[in-house]
């Protein structure tokens, strides 16, 4: 039983409400998507390549995703905790086929090659060992430098690229632990990345001086930040901080909460939690809208 169904009448209510807003929500993502030209007829044709990176820490396997002629904007994508699966892999083709370059890397491959987790269907938050192994994986990414050394290893490797326009400046986009870990991509190329996007992001404002929000200063590109419901009420200083600390910085920043969505809305995969649907397609549609926007306008 999902938590709209426990109260009868009041639980219908908040599903009809739900409903309403998915629907507003999807109206505004095709708005946008019809704005920025997002529409199936423009898709050009995509080659999808299996890739090894070679970083200060070993070699990284990956996902290059490209459109099969020209030359385009450069992206890298950080994946979630779950890591480089098909999610993520069909995430960079419908990128890539809006005309970008673009790169899925396996965040975890100090630990072990992708797909590192098998049915993440069956991946339980609550179960301690579950969360256990994640927490086992993200220790070496998360080690001081280790983003920062990774990112400038992947731009590097977009840069060697025949199908990037090294003319153009780069993008960079993360979910969830990859929100913070665009931040730190942005502020270590500063003068590769042109525009960073971060969806459900973890750990973006921390009490600690290596907080991701504090390299700001750092970072020249245009940033957005699209911050879930739950998040936002878990930490409900932490949009604040952010709009404070790029405001102060110079850096454009935009800061959306979307309204009645859950951590890791926007991946299409996500596990249930305690039995309730995380991904929410007309709002992952809308984030996915004003992406476009933010690529088109900051990165040509």
């Amino acid at each position: 039983m999902t938590r709209h169904q426990e109260n009868g009448d009041a639980g219908s209510s908040r599903l009809d409400d739900r409903s309403r807003r998915d629907f507003v929500a999807l109206s505004a993502a095709a708005g946008l998507a019809a704005m920025t030209g997002a529409s199936a007829g423009a898709e050009l044709q995509v080659i999808e390549k299996d890739v090894q990176i070679t970083t200060p820490d070993g070699t990284a396997d990956a996902a290059f995703l490209y459109p099969a002629t020209g030359s385009h904007p450069g992206v890298l994508i950080w994946p979630d905790a779950f890591g480089l699966r098909p999610a993520f892999r069909e995430m960079g083709k419908r990128l890539a086929a809006q005309g970008y370059s673009v790169l899925v890397p396996n965040p975890f491959y100090r630990s072990a090659k992708s797909p590192v987790f098998g049915d993440i269907a069956a991946f339980d938050f609550e179960n301690p060992a579950d969360r256990a192994k994640l927490q086992q994986l993200m220790g070496p990414l998360t080690a001081s430098g280790a983003a920062e050394k990774d990112a400038v290893a992947y731009i590097a490797f977009l840069n060697a690229q025949p199908q990037v326009d090294k003319s153009k400046k780069m993008g960079v986009q993360g979910y969830c632990m990859g929100g913070a870990l665009t931040v730190r991509s942005a502020a270590a190329a500063a003068d590769r990345v042109g525009a960073g996007a971060s969806f459900h992001g973890g750990g973006l404002v921390t009490d600690k001086p290596e907080s991701p929000h504090l390299l700001a200063s750092k970072i020249h590109a245009r940033m957005y930040f699209a911050i879930a419901a739950n998040d936002d009420e878990r930490q409900p200083d932490a949009k604040d901080k952010l709009r404070e600390a790029f405001a102060a910085a110079k850096v454009p920043a935009e800061i959306e909460v979307y309204a009645g969505t859950l951590h890791g809305w926007c991946v299409p995969d996500m596990p249930a939690r305690k039995g309730t649907p995380i991904y929410s397609k007309p709002d992952a549609e809308r984030a996915w809208a004003k992406l476009l926007t933010l690529y088109r306008e900051a990165l040509g």
